[in-house]
Parts: structure tokens; C-alpha cells; sequence
């Protein structure tokens, strides 16, 4: 009998080993079929990113390609002459802030997704041995619990409407980025068509101030002129280079500006053909639309149709980006709400104790009721007004930005108006000296003093008109949406689709 008990006694050691190498076995199975990640290490090349700038290609086949994606014909490729719209397009494929902004959103992309995961369970073990002093059955001791979370009060659900809201800004964060580009590349445009005129003007100028420099030395020698004279003139034609000059070292400047907007280097830039302005100065697409939208407000006074403001207040990228930031708001004030009821946690688990089976069911949670979360949720509430009083300050500014943006447009237009008429009256002019020269009745010098006055008011009537391009490429800004149409469509803003993973519903 004796010999039996110590028989079974020696082989319950036995068998808590057993045990335990049986749960050690399922560990090591169970981490070895998980699939663990792998870290790859992915070092930035300066060099290597220097070189991938520098081989940036606007005529290349992969922007070519990108061009016919977004509405443009086989037989528009290469594109010859680079307009407001090709360059848009430029910038958007080749431009290295977007491709900020659109990481930051993939990894806003990458938040939403972790916001729907479900808290974890947790694996909880213990080992022990005894040295039997108290005559334990066993000397072996084990205990396996799981702790499972519960969440309450829709806490998984708000987490993923304040990480959707996120992600819905960064992606609009994208498309403000485009069209500040955009902005910047019709300013540009404006400043480099104008240095071109300019630069041409100057050049007739120039022309006409040397052959007044010629008939004044001709004179001066048969003693029909002054050396005040001759030396005024030489002054004026010293002003007039200097300009000139001025305005050829501008030109790379305005090179360098529109390379920088568009992101590629600028010898590349340096071999687009630019559009440029004809000798009517407007093109027939921008005479029609300025004549359809702007006679009616500047024959009695009135203002912006109420469309273009409404639209302005609803569409406008921060706009939205502002109604996103309060539903983030929003969101972050429902979960302190909800974080006045405290979340649960479940814990059975399983113990064999020197000899003893201990079975036992756990329950911890977070003792939130005194409390109730006030200070969190007075701070939410907070923040909630600060968004609503920042959005109400915006639609304030839009307002604001469009009326003025608006009256800009009207006086460029009346401004221009009147420098075009000024120019008819300085032709009629030019037309009568030219006739009198023809007729003998003046001498070559006052026709080409004529001539400059000519040069002068086409200058005046081009300084006008791009005044004009500059007040309606503002009220464009204001608006933010293209006033004429033209291949470039709003939609080419959103930044595109995320496939694989990304594509994985909560």
C-alpha cells in the first residue's frame, strides 16, 4: 500500500512536467506561426535624390501618359507651347509637396485602420517550485489567464469617425497644396508674359531713342542743335538700356520662380516654349468671358453674383478643410463623453497549485464614476468652440477676400478701358503725323518723338491689361475654381486611390 502511494506520488511530477512541456510546445508553435514583419532599412541618398530631380522630364512618356489620363489627345503630345493648364499639370505630377502631403495622408490612411482594431487580448503565465516544507502533493505550481477586453459606450466607433475626419483633411490638405501651386504658377505666367512685352517694348525703344541720339549728333555737327540737348537725349536712351537690361536679368529670375512652382529644374524650364501674349493683348476665350461677366457690374456698380460667393463659401478647400476640423472636434467630445463609462475586463483562468486545480474568473475596470471625466470633457467642449468660432472667422475672410477680389477685377477693367481708348486717340495721332511727314509738313525727329508716344500708350495699355490678368487670376484664387474653361478640372486636384491594403474596410 505504502509502495503504491509513493508510486503515484512520483508520478505526478511527471505529469505537471508533462503539462508543462505540452504549453510550452503550443507557445512556440503558436509564435512560430505567426508572421511576423520584417524591418527593412531604406537610408536616403542625397546623391541619388539629386539625381532623380535632375532627370525629371515634362516631355517624357511617363507625363505624357499622365496627360492623356486627365483629357488630353495622342495628337496634343509633346505639348509645344506650355499654357497655365500644362503647367498646372506639370507641377501636379512632378511637384515634391505633393508627394509630402500625400504621405502624410496614406498615413492618415494608415490611423483610420488602427483606429477599427479591437483591443487585444492579453496572455498571462506563471511558473513556480517549491521546496515542499509544507508537504505539498506537488512541488510544481502553473497558472495560465486571459485577460479580454471589453470596450463600452461605442468607443471603437467614435475612434474611427475621429480618424476618418483626420484622414478626410489630409486628403484635402492635398488638393489646397495643388491649387496654391496653381496660383502661383498663373502669377508667375502673368509676371513672365509681361517681363516679355516689356522686353520687346524696350527694345523699340530703345530703337527710336537711338535714332533720336543720330539725328541730334547731325544736327549738333551743321549746328542746328545744343549739347543739351544731345546730352538729354543720350540720357533718355541710357535709361531706356538700363531698363531693358533690368528686365533680361528678370527674365531668369522669373525662370528660376516658375521652376521652383513647378518642381523640375530649371534647365528644363528653360527650353519650354511659354505662351505668350498676342498683339490684342487678350485672347479671344478671355475677351468673351470678361465681356459676358463683367459689362453688367461695372455699368451699375453691383457685386459678385450671389452664386459665385455661395460657392465660394461651400467649395473652397479650406473651407472644407475647416468643417473637417470640427468633426474632429466633434468626434474627440464624444469619446471623453463616452469615456464617462469606464471599459471592462474579463479575466478567467486556470491554476494548478502544488497538487490544487484553481479555476477563476476575473472582472477589473477603471473606477471612473466619481469623476465622470468633467475636466476632459469640458476641455473637448472647449476646443469644439474654438473650431466653430475659427470656421465662422473664415467665412467672414472668404466674404471678404470675394467682394474685394471683385472690385479689384471691376477697376482693372475700367482702368483698362480707359488706356484703350487713350491708345485709339494716340493712333489717330500717330495716323495724322504720319501723313504730315508723308506731306513734308514735319521733320523725322517729331515723327519718331510720335512713335514714342505710340510706344508709351501701348506700354500703358499693357501694363492695364495685366493688371487685369492679375485681378482676376486673385478672384480666381478667391473662388478657387478655373473661370475659364480649359482642360483643367477640379477633379484633378484629388489626389488618386490607394489600392491594395489601403483599400481594406474597417
Amino acid at each position: 500500500m505504502i509502495n503504491h502511494i509513493s508510486s503515484i506520488q512520483s508520478n505526478r511530477p511527471i505529469k505537471s512536467a508533462k503539462l508543462i512541456a505540452c504549453l510550452s510546445a503550443f507557445l512556440a508553435i503558436f509564435l512560430a506561426g505567426c508572421n511576423f514583419l520584417q524591418y527593412t532599412a531604406k537610408p536616403i541618398d542625397p546623391v541619388a535624390n539629386s539625381v532623380k530631380f535632375e532627370s525629371k522630364d515634362p516631355l517624357g512618356q511617363p507625363f505624357n501618359e499622365y496627360l492623356l489620363n486627365n483629357g488630353y489627345k495622342v495628337k496634343q503630345l509633346p505639348i509645344a507651347v506650355w499654357g497655365l493648364d500644362e503647367l498646372t499639370f506639370c507641377a501636379l505630377f512632378f511637384h515634391p509637396s505633393l508627394d509630402v502631403a500625400r504621405a502624410q495622408w496614406r498615413a492618415a490612411e494608415v490611423s483610420e485602420l488602427a483606429a477599427a482594431e479591437k483591443p487585444i487580448p492579453n496572455l498571462n503565465g506563471n511558473l513556480a517550485h517549491s521546496n515542499r516544507a509544507n508537504g505539498d502533493i506537488s512541488p510544481f505550481a502553473f497558472g495560465l489567464s486571459i485577460d479580454i477586453p471589453i470596450e463600452t459606450a461605442n468607443k471603437r466607433d467614435i475612434r474611427i469617425e475621429n480618424a476618418h475626419h483626420l484622414s478626410q483633411s489630409a486628403k484635402l490638405e492635398i488638393a489646397q497644396i495643388a491649387w496654391e501651386l496653381r496660383n502661383q504658377i498663373a502669377q508667375t505666367l502673368i509676371e513672365h508674359q509681361l517681363n516679355a512685352y516689356q522686353i520687346k517694348s524696350l527694345n523699340e525703344e530703345q530703337l527710336r531713342r537711338q535714332e533720336i541720339v543720330a539725328i541730334y549728333q547731325k544736327r549738333l555737327a551743321l549746328g542746328a542743335a545744343s549739347n543739351v540737348e544731345l546730352s538729354t537725349a543720350k540720357l533718355q536712351l541710357q535709361t531706356t538700356t538700363a531698363e531693358l537690361n533690368a528686365n533680361e536679368q528678370t527674365k531668369l529670375v522669373l525662370l528660376s520662380k516658375l521652376a521652383s512652382n513647378l518642381g523640375l529644374p530649371l534647365s528644363r524650364v528653360a527650353k519650354m516654349t511659354l505662351v505668350e501674349v498676342n498683339n490684342n493683348l487678350q485672347s479671344s476665350d478671355e475677351q468673351t468671358w470678361i465681356q459676358q461677366n463683367w459689362t453688367t457690374q461695372i455699368s451699375d456698380n453691383s457685386t459678385l453674383p450671389a452664386d459665385a460667393q455661395t460657392n465660394a463659401l461651400l467649395n473652397r478647400l479650406d473651407i472644407r478643410i475647416a468643417l473637417e476640423k470640427y468633426a474632429v472636434a466633434e468626434a474627440k467630445l464624444k469619446l471623453e463623453i463616452a469615456k464617462q463609462y469606464p471599459d471592462i475586463t474579463i479575466s478567467p483562468g486556470y491554476a494548478y497549485e502544488f497538487g490544487d486545480r484553481i479555476w477563476s474568473l476575473g472582472l477589473s475596470s477603471l473606477f471612473t464614476l466619481l469623476n465622470k471625466n468633467k475636466v476632459a470633457i469640458t476641455e473637448a467642449t472647449q476646443l469644439r468652440e474654438v473650431e466653430a468660432a475659427q470656421f465662422t472667422a473664415l467665412q467672414s475672410k472668404v466674404i471678404a477676400e470675394v467682394n474685394l477680389a471683385n472690385a479689384e477685377v471691376i477697376q482693372a477693367k475700367l482702368a483698362l478701358d480707359n488706356q484703350q481708348q487713350l491708345f485709339k486717340q494716340e493712333q489717330i495721332n500717330s495716323q495724322r503725323m504720319s501723313r504730315q511727314f508723308a506731306a513734308g509738313e514735319i521733320d523725322r525727329l517729331a515723327l519718331t518723338f510720335v512713335k514714342l508716344e505710340d510706344n508709351a500708350a501701348e506700354k500703358s495699355l499693357a501694363l492695364g491689361y495685366f493688371q487685369l490678368k492679375t485681378a482676376l487670376n486673385t478672384l480666381e484664387n478667391t473662388l478657387q475654381k478655373p473661370l475659364i474653361s480649359s482642360h483643367f478640372k477640379a477633379t484633378a486636384l484629388e489626389p488618386p486611390e490607394i489600392k491594395g491594403e489601403m483599400k481594406n474596410e474597417p
